[in-house]
């Protein structure tokens, strides 16, 4: 989640990528994904490409610890890491500095008021970079989603500007995240820790979020075997899901 996108250019690979004795395949429209085992080791989870960003097909991989991540170039590709990185909703970590931003009051946090808005947020490159990897396609899929009330955003404002937020998948109780933007200082954790916090509250045991990084580290996240992960995922996903659009509680914030 968030810094894929700083680290696509070094991830993407040609479909022809193997290790020793796997070639991940090209997938035909209605072909199901091959078990996450075979994922390559090098680049990490590389599972798959082909087939599309239908509905069935987003649900499905997400259902199965799968999920898509390629440049405007590249096929659609498919990812299932090992490890992979997950905040528990009860790990959360808030620091000394956002806990002040936090309790300041300068934010306000809604929910899926402006889905669009949010994942043009995190498309914008961040400094450094020439693309990214939040495409048209990409766009068009998940807003799909949201229309469909799985894929959900989280939007912090200052007044009346957004300035940050985070977006991702929920499948019955467990919450895949995608990316985050932040406009102002500090504006995506404060987006993330009400999520967080807000999900704790609706049984959702943790956050999916996908790959490492130390920015997430940093709010509490860590690293765990795929399929302790993969057994998290199936309990899950089996569970009611919370009715759309979503919309948070009255005191989250004044919790934080």
């Amino acid at each position: 989640m968030e810094e894929r996108a700083e680290s696509c250019e070094g991830q993407r690979s040609n479909v022809s990528c193997h290790n020793q004795e796997y070639v991940i395949p090209f997938l035909d429209p209605e072909e199901p994904f091959p078990p996450v085992e075979r994922a390559l080791r090098d680049p990490n989870g590389l599972l798959a490409a082909g087939a599309d960003l239908s509905p069935e097909r987003l649900i499905d991989a997400y259902s199965r610890g799968i999920f898509p991540w390629f440049g405007e170039d590249d096929p659609v590709l498919w990812w299932s890491p090992d490890p992979r990185m997950v905040l528990y909703t009860a790990e959360l970590h808030v620091s000394r500095s956002l806990g002040k931003t936090l309790r300041s009051g300068g934010m306000r946090v809604t929910a899926d008021t402006c889905f669009v808005q949010v994942m043009e947020g995190c498309a914008r490159p961040r400094p450094g970079q020439d693309g990214t990897w939040i495409t048209e396609e990409m766009t068009d899929a998940y807003n799909h989603l949201f229309s469909l009330g799985y894929a959900h955003s989280v939007e912090a404002w200052a007044e009346e500007r957004l300035v940050g937020g985070v977006y991702g998948v929920a499948i019955g109780r467990m919450f895949f995240g995608e990316s985050m933007f932040s406009g102002a200082r500090d504006a995506s954790k404060v987006a993330l820790v009400a999520l967080v916090r807000q999900l704790g509250r609706w049984g959702f045991p943790c956050v999916d979020c996908q790959m490492s990084t130390s920015h997430l580290a940093s709010l509490g996240a860590r690293e765990v075997p795929r399929a302790e992960f993969l057994r998290q995922v199936r309990h899950q996903v089996r569970a009611a899901p919370v009715p759309s659009p979503w919309r948070f509680d009255q005191d989250l914030l004044g919790t934080m």
